[in-house]
């Protein structure tokens, strides 16, 4: 409650895509806890200077979200978001790096094994979970378009 206000003690310390380290006291009536302490981490800035980078750690949270339970610990997943954020920090996205963040989360979520099946892991997520972020189409297209472009680019040098 409160935790974003101006004169908060968190200020600056809480935005999307941040990595902290939280405390928290745990409310027995409600899911609505009390903030008690914050250290930031890594504010991950390059995501934020960059629309289609921040498209697509949007994205990577929400299928992160549609396959983990509320208040349920995943390290690998934790792991595998932080090594996605610490890559769009410093890159633009492309479809590879889409590709490879779906198949590294179907693969924790034992859905899907790259090595064993040839299938979309995308397809294999949203069969299990029942279905996929409706942002994935988009970035998808934008993606692809900008994977054309920088190609169409390297042909003419």
């Amino acid at each position: 409650k409160g935790a974003r206000r101006a004169k908060s003690p968190f200020a600056g310390k809480l935005d999307l895509f941040f990595e902290a380290e939280i405390q928290i006291a745990r409310s027995r009536k409600s899911d609505l806890h009390t903030l008690t302490e914050v250290v930031l981490k890594n504010p991950f800035g390059g995501i934020r200077t960059n629309y289609l980078r921040t498209q697509t750690a949007a994205y990577f949270v929400e299928l992160i979200e549609i396959c983990t339970e509320r208040d349920h610990h995943e390290p690998e997943l934790f792991s595998l978001l932080r090594r996605a954020f610490g890559y769009l920090d410093a890159h633009n996205p492309n479809l590879r790096a889409v590709a490879h963040f779906e198949t590294e989360l179907a693969r924790i979520t034992g859905v899907h094994d790259a090595k064993l099946l040839k299938g979309d892991p995308a397809f294999a997520l949203g069969n299990l979970f029942g279905k996929l972020p409706l942002s994935r189409t988009p970035l998808l297209k934008t993606l692809a378009s900008n994977d054309a472009t920088q190609q169409l680019k390297e042909e003419l040098r």
